[in-house]
């Protein structure tokens, strides 16, 4: 029997130890990218309103600014109406919670440690508006980003200017058109998601309130919410309710199983196909295991920017082997 001798060669050692050490060095700076890439999506998102407002004679950075400060106002607007109200429901509904289960649910009281579920989900709310909280408590975060997505609208050609030194003109061509692909992706989402979540959100709404359901607007907001999840997040949000529902009576409860499955029929067979129709082009299955690796990776922040990074790489991958072959 003979043996093999594997050689690894000084330039393979080497290119292993700058490769980890880079990993390391972008893990380090991992706050900056997360900026840059919400900063991306956003300037995609409002770029097509610049656009607009350009061609009709008005100067680019005044365009940017009118469309910049429209969006941030409106978005912390609806920030601040939606969160106190649903913070309070998303309290109140946690801490009932055990109890409705256990009232709805009596046999599984043996099997389930409900007095360990009461006392961690107020935890778990906490945290998560601390999240959001410090997030937008982030001066650094916050401004970096808003600066560099005012930055990536206002200025045109940027790719030239950034790339000018160090690329050939027509390398700087391919990546210009791989990353204006890219963003033109990622903003697509990222307006399908928006449009998908409040539709399914306020669909969700207005069934809870006319069956008169306790907590409707956490239960929406949890809706829309969980819609980023492909076929398991409709389900997961109409757990909660169809045991609330439940627990005044048996039909009620029936009644929110038929609510949450028409939402779900006409979000499949209706608003999915017009509002996303090949603008992701991702299987769900990899939308859900994006989901999770970027929540294994970053957490909430992770979770949020799965997609868009699984659309860039997809881009990237797809747009470099055209050129190639």
């Amino acid at each position: 029997m003979t043996t093999q001798k594997v050689e690894i060669s000084s330039r393979t050692i080497i290119f292993t130890v700058f490769f980890l050490l880079g990993l390391g060095f972008l893990w380090q700076i991992k706050d900056l990218i997360f900026s840059l890439l919400i900063a991306t999506i956003f300037a995609g998102a409002l770029k097509p309103a610049v656009n607009y407002l350009e061609r009709v004679k008005l100067p680019r950075i005044l365009a940017t600014f009118l469309v910049y400060f429209l969006f941030v106002f409106v978005f912390f607007y609806i920030f601040t109406l939606i969160i106190p109200p649903l913070a309070t429901e998303l309290v109140s509904l946690f801490k009932n919670l055990p109890g409705i289960i256990r009232n709805t649910l009596p046999t599984m009281g043996s099997t389930f440690d409900f007095d360990f579920f009461s006392r961690n989900l107020p935890s778990i709310t906490n945290q998560t508006f601390e999240f959001i909280k410090g997030l937008f408590g982030n001066v650094i975060f916050v401004s970096s980003t808003m600066f560099f997505s005012f930055y990536l609208l206002s200025e045109k050609n940027l790719s030239k200017k950034l790339l000018g030194n160090f690329f050939e003109e027509h390398e700087i061509s391919r990546i210009t058109l791989v990353a204006d692909r890219a963003q033109k992706r990622m903003s697509s989402w990222f307006w399908g998601q928006i449009i998908l979540m409040l539709v399914v959100g306020g669909l969700t709404y207005i069934g809870l309130f006319a069956f008169d359901i306790k907590y409707a607007l956490a239960l929406a907001v949890l809706a829309g919410i969980l819609e980023v999840i492909p076929n398991l997040g409709p389900i997961l949000s109409a757990v909660p309710a169809v045991l609330i529902g439940y627990s005044v009576s048996p039909i009620l409860g029936l009644s929110m199983v038929v609510l949450y499955f028409i939402v779900q029929q006409l979000e499949n067979n209706l608003i999915v196909p017009l509002v996303m129709k090949k603008v992701t082009g991702l299987h769900p299955i990899v939308i859900l295991v994006s989901l999770i690796v970027g929540g294994k990776i970053a957490g909430v922040i992770g979770v949020i920017l799965a997609v868009p990074v699984t659309l860039l790489l997809e881009t990237v991958i797809i747009e470099w082997h055209r050129m190639t072959r």
